[in-house]
C-alpha cells in the first residue's frame, strides 16, 4: 500500500510512485516492479502496472552514511562554536552576539541529534512507534523553525546586541513559536507499512498538510528570501547579519521550492510521466540532503564570521 493516501479526484497519481525525504526513503518500495519499465518520455497509462522507480535503492544505500556523517560533523562543529563561546565571550558582539549565536548553536545541535534515529531508521526499518516518529518530526521541524526565526530578528534589528529581560521575552517566543508552527508536520506524519517514519501520512490536499506546507514555504523559502531582498536594499541590514540569512537561503530554500513542486505533481496540476516522478524524487532528496547540512556548515559558518 502506498504510504501517502491520494484525493479522489486525482486518479492519475495513485499509481504513481510519491516523493520521498530522507527519512521516508523506504516508505514507497512497492512501487518498484522489475517486470515493468517505462520511457522517460512515455505518459502513463494509470490502469496499468506501476512505474519501475529506481530512486528508492540508491538513497536506501546513500542516506544512512550521509545522515552518519553529517551527525558526526555537526556534533564536531556545535562543539567548537559552545568552546569559542565558552573561551572568549568578549569576541562576541552584535550582529553576531552571543545570545543569538548560542541559541543557534542549540537549534543545531537539537537537529543533529535526530539524524542517528532517521539514519537507523532509512537502513533497519522505524521500530519506535508512530508516537516517537511524529516526536522525531515535531523537533525536526521546531530546530529548522526556531533557526529561521532567529536569523530573521538578527538581521532585522539589535534585539540580541545584550542579553537582558526584553531579549530573554524575545527568545522564549520565538521558540514558542517555532514549537506551535512545527505541530502540523508532526500531525501530517506517521509510520507507513509499519517499519517507515514517513513525513506525510495524509493525502496531498488534506488541509492539515496544506498549512503545513505554507509553513514550509513562508519560513524556508519567502523568510529568508525577503530578508536578502531587504538586505539589498537597505544597506544597514547587512551589517546586521544578513550573511546568515544567506546561508540559511542557499541550504533550505531549495528544499522549501522543491516540497512546492511536490504539491503541483501530487495534486495532478501538472502532467506527471514516470520520468518526471523519478528525476523529481532525486532532486527533492537531493535538496533535503542539502538543508540537512546546515547543522554542520551553520557552525563553522559562524566561527569563520567571528575570526574575520
Amino acid at each position: 500500500p502506498h504510504a501517502h493516501p491520494r484525493h479522489p479526484q486525482t486518479p492519475g497519481i495513485l499509481e504513481t510512485p510519491g516523493s520521498l525525504d530522507l527519512e521516508e526513503i523506504m516508505g514507497d518500495l512497492s512501487y518498484e516492479d522489475d517486470d515493468i519499465a517505462y520511457s522517460n518520455d512515455t505518459l502513463l497509462d494509470y490502469d496499468a502496472a506501476p512505474c519501475h522507480n529506481r530512486f528508492c535503492p540508491l538513497f536506501q544505500s546513500v542516506a544512512p552514511p550521509f545522515l552518519a556523517a553529517t551527525s558526526v560533523a555537526a556534533a564536531l562543529a556545535t562543539g567548537a562554536l559552545l568552546v569559542a563561546l565558552a573561551k572568549r565571550p568578549q569576541a562576541w558582539r552584535w550582529p553576531q552576539s552571543r545570545a543569538l549565536v548560542a541559541q543557534l548553536a542549540l537549534g543545531t545541535a537539537l537537529f543533529a541529534a535526530l539524524l542517528p534515529a532517521l539514519a537507523a531508521g532509512v537502513a533497519r526499518g522505524w521500530h519506535l512507534g508512530t508516537g516517537l516518529c511524529r516526536l522525531t518530526h515535531l523537533l525536526w521541524h521546531w530546530s529548522v523553525f526556531a533557526q529561521a526565526l532567529l536569523v530573521a530578528s538578527g538581521s532585522c534589528g539589535t534585539a540580541w546586541a545584550r542579553w537582558d529581560p526584553r531579549s530573554r521575552r524575545l527568545a522564549v517566543a520565538l521558540w514558542a513559536a517555532a514549537l506551535l508552527l512545527a505541530a502540523p508536520a508532526a500531525l501530517v506524519s506517521g509510520v507507513a507499512a509499519g517499519t517507515a517514519c514517513v513525513r506525510r501520512s495524509v493525502g496531498i490536499l488534506a488541509p492539515l498538510y496544506l498549512l503545513h506546507l505554507a509553513l514550509c514555504l513562508c519560513l524556508l523559502l519567502l523568510l529568508p528570501a525577503g530578508l536578502l531582498l531587504a538586505a539589498l536594499a537597505v544597506p544597514r541590514l547587512r551589517a546586521s547579519g544578513a550573511g546568515l540569512a544567506w546561508l540559511f537561503l542557499g541550504l533550505w530554500a531549495p528544499y522549501g521550492a522543491g516540497l512546492a513542486g511536490e504539491f503541483l505533481l501530487q495534486a495532478g496540476l501538472v502532467e506527471p510521466t514516470c520520468g518526471s516522478f523519478e528525476r523529481f524524487d532525486i532532486a527533492l532528496g537531493l535538496s533535503e540532503g542539502l538543508g540537512v547540512l546546515h547543522c554542520a556548515l551553520g557552525p563553522l559558518a559562524l566561527l569563520l564570521a567571528r575570526s574575520c
